[in-house]
């Protein structure tokens, strides 16, 4: 089992000599504040857990805050809106689909996208959930015990190679995972902190136009019952995160469909987190 871990929102960053460090980002300072900030260094790492010193560090350059992760876990049609908008019936159990490592990106950097999959390139705002310890087999009722932390997630998507079945075949994962495609930060907000995931608020902005607001009381299934499902039999390693599904108001949705052209600006921010902005680039 890790150690405690002793922050409120876990950054990663380089700081004014160019190291990278970890640290712990106070409630009260905005996104767009952070670089230029003071925070409290914290000592530690996922495997032996989080602690604060007594020192200090001043962030040059915001980070991912995870450094890596072994895999992303995604849900698919887990708001009730967003099912409605979309005319599907909601299966008996959580869609799940994955994205791979190099998806993974940070808070600020750029999404590029390949020449081939740039028609019907898709945002998806979406609370993220990283596992703090190794889980498997985890009890519904047990489950927020293995969380490290809440964090923004958008879940990048190529919906002309998702939607059509005859491409697809109804698989959701390629058209998801290329690399960038999975921006999350710009810290990881604690459980002390958020300790029920069911009341958030957040909003999905393009170019500054709100197109996703939702509070997380929408979920189909919880982030207790989605750990649960994904431990059940499988082993959820420390550092996994799980993106936890989009709410309405997605560009394939709308009419008509409003897909991200080249120099595009997404936001996504959650109430007690902060936001997440990156620019879209057609390589």
């Amino acid at each position: 089992m890790s150690k405690e871990h002793n922050f409120q929102r876990l950054i990663r960053f380089i700081d004014h000599n160019g190291q990278e460090s970890h640290g712990d980002l106070p409630l009260g300072i905005a996104t767009d504040m952070i670089e230029g900030s003071t925070v409290t260094l914290l000592t530690g790492n996922l495997e032996f857990g989080f602690l604060r010193t007594s020192e200090t560090g001043v962030v040059t350059k915001l980070l991912c805050p995870l450094e890596r992760t072994n895999i992303i876990h995604c849900i698919g049609l887990n708001y009730q809106h967003h099912a409605t908008e979309a005319k599907m019936t909601v299966p008996k159990h959580p869609v799940v689909f994955t994205k791979p490592a190099d998806a993974l990106t940070g808070p600020f950097d750029d999404i590029h996208v390949h020449p081939d999959v740039q028609n019907q390139i898709d945002y998806e705002g979406e609370l993220t959930v990283v596992i703090g310890r190794d889980a498997k087999n985890v009890r519904t009722e047990d489950a927020l015990d293995y969380v490290l932390g809440y964090t923004c997630g958008n879940d990048v998507s190529a919906r002309d190679y998702q939607v059509p079945a005859d491409i697809s075949g109804g698989q959701f994962s390629y058209a998801k995972s290329f690399d960038q495609f999975a921006p999350i930060g710009p810290c990881i907000t604690s459980t002390s902190v958020i300790q029920d995931p069911q009341t958030l608020n957040y909003v999905t902005k393009v170019n500054g136009e709100i197109r996703q607001s939702t509070s997380t009381a929408d979920m189909i299934w919880n982030v207790k019952q989605i750990i649960a499902h994904l431990s059940r039999g499988t082993t959820l390693r420390r550092g996994t995160c799980i993106m936890t599904g989009t709410p309405s108001g997605v560009g394939i949705w709308m009419n008509p469909p409003s897909f991200l052209k080249d120099g595009d600006v997404i936001t996504v921010a959650i109430e007690n987190i902060g936001s997440i902005t990156n620019t879209v680039v057609f390589d």
